[in-house]
């Protein structure tokens, strides 16, 4: 079940990813993230509310896998809006990070941060899962680290066209891509982390909170720069902005509930796979190139994902 669960997470968070990519180039990062953070808010707190109606509550809540969601108690409130405002953070890093380079070289990298992160605290926590589960999660962190292996080729972006790469590898451009990269991994592992103490007492309002949080962030950030919260294309790049924060929300169910589905560390490691998601719309709808070590990645992955089943 926590492979499902987390798998479907990848999925869901690839998807979001790389359309809030997609916006962040042809719009004000501040102006996506205010857009994707309320977005995934609403659908939530819709959803959690949902969840209380009489009969809806045992399908929609989690109190074990089906059980009634309770709306938790100020601990776990206060550890899903640590996770909101972690990721909100994260997210600017991140879109900063797509507007201006690859999508295919910011977002691996950040998966591989915010997954060492995570597993880090589990194993200090005491998790010690089976050898083959080791061995799935190991090779689920270096298919990730494949899939960032090489710079693309078309360099960073400008006004959503993409630039010349100019310097290789330890370029300018690539160095800055990393740091983005390696930004947003540890906002989105420290969201992971926050969010699965909070997922204790419940998953829909924990995640609710969470991204009301992130919402609060997302729109001070906005008044502070005096961003306009709505883009001067009009409806077009609103409109991915509000599907990505959408489907962002659903992918935080998806992830939340894998962790209580089973082992921390091997949903975290599982759930980081999404960048795999993010580079095939990328290849298949931007025509950024694959590399033969991201394809490679890609392979690896699959047989860790088995691996960690068996």
């Amino acid at each position: 079940m926590v492979t499902i669960l987390a798998l479907a997470a990848a999925v869901l968070y690839g998807t979001a990813d790389f359309l809030g990519g997609v916006a962040s180039r042809r719009a004000s990062v501040f102006t996506v993230l205010a857009l994707t953070v309320p977005a995934g808010a609403v659908v939530m707190v819709a959803v959690a509310l949902l969840g209380e109606a009489p009969g809806l509550g045992g399908l929609l809540g989690h109190g074990g896998l089906g059980a009634p969601a309770p709306v938790g108690n100020w601990s776990a409130a206060g550890w899903a809006a640590g996770s909101g405002v972690c990721g909100a953070f994260g997210l600017v890093a991140f879109y900063a990070g797509f507007a201006t380079a690859p999508i295919s070289v910011v977002a691996p990298v950040a998966a591989l941060v915010s997954a060492v992160l995570p597993v880090g605290v589990a194993v200090a926590q005491g998790e010690r899962p089976k050898a083959g589960v080791i061995a799935g999660g190991l090779v689920c962190l270096i298919a990730i680290a494949l899939v960032s292996a090489q710079p693309d080729p078309q360099g960073t972006y400008q006004h959503g066209k993409p630039q010349r790469a100019g310097g290789g590898i330890f370029s300018p451009g690539r160095l800055r891509a990393l740091g983005y990269g390696a930004a947003a991994g540890v906002g989105f592992g420290l969201f992971f982390i926050f969010l699965k103490n909070a997922g204790q007492s419940g998953v829909l309002w924990p995640v609710a909170i969470s991204r009301s949080a992130g919402t609060v962030v997302a729109l001070g950030i906005a008044l502070a720069t005096r961003t306009r919260v709505w883009p001067r294309r009009g409806a077009g790049v609103a409109g991915i902005a509000l599907v990505s924060g959408a489907i962002d929300a659903g992918a935080n169910v998806c992830y939340v509930l894998a962790t209580r589905a089973g082992l921390f560390g091997l949903a975290v490691v599982i759930t980081s796979l999404y960048p795999g998601v993010t580079v095939l719309l990328a290849r298949l709808l931007l025509g950024e190139r694959m590399r033969w070590l991201q394809r490679a990645g890609l392979l690896i992955a699959a047989a860790g994902v088995v691996l960690v089943t068996v």
